[in-house]
């Protein structure tokens, strides 16, 4: 466990972590990889776990009417993938895919959530941490969004 420490420690999501915090959200991880093209997780299934990329670059994409999947964002080593985890029903709001070999650390949602249950302290810690990457994510699907439809003519008002 000391090298996936170590790995978690110097991950740019979790700078400045408590040595405490740290040796509990360390509880909860495991190192993962997918291969390019592989699903790390599809739209409406349980969010059971987020990832902290190491490696690799992961495309998030949303389903659009007529266009198929667009990605909205991409992101890379030492990003974050995965925010649904955090707020009821836990069901991923979009899919995220492997555009090349990509390895990372995964956090066993439950096992975090339980964690910050019983420890207030570090669900807070948790919260300011996720805070900014959901309102980058939001803003991002926003962005894509406006894209996506000014493409289209306008309807005339009837």
């Amino acid at each position: 466990m000391e090298g996936l420490e170590r790995v978690i420690k110097e991950h740019p999501f979790f700078a400045g972590l408590d040595e405490g915090f740290c040796v509990l959200v360390c509880g909860c991880a495991k190192n993962v990889r997918y291969e390019a093209g592989r699903y790390l997780f599809h739209e409406g299934d349980p969010a059971n776990e987020f990832y902290l990329i190491r490696h690799g670059r992961v495309s998030l994409e949303l389903h659009a009417p007529e266009r198929g999947a667009v990605t909205f964002q991409t992101l890379g080593p030492g990003e974050v993938v995965g925010v649904s985890w955090l707020i009821p029903p836990y069901r991923w709001s979009y899919d995220a895919k492997a555009l090349e070999l990509t390895r990372a650390i995964a956090m066993d949602a439950a096992c975090l959530r339980q964690k910050c249950e019983a420890d207030h302290d570090l669900g807070y810690d948790m919260m300011k941490r996720f805070m900014p990457v959901l309102v980058q994510r939001l803003q991002a699907a926003r962005l894509q969004a406006l894209d996506v439809y000014s493409a289209r003519p306008l309807k005339p008002c009837a």
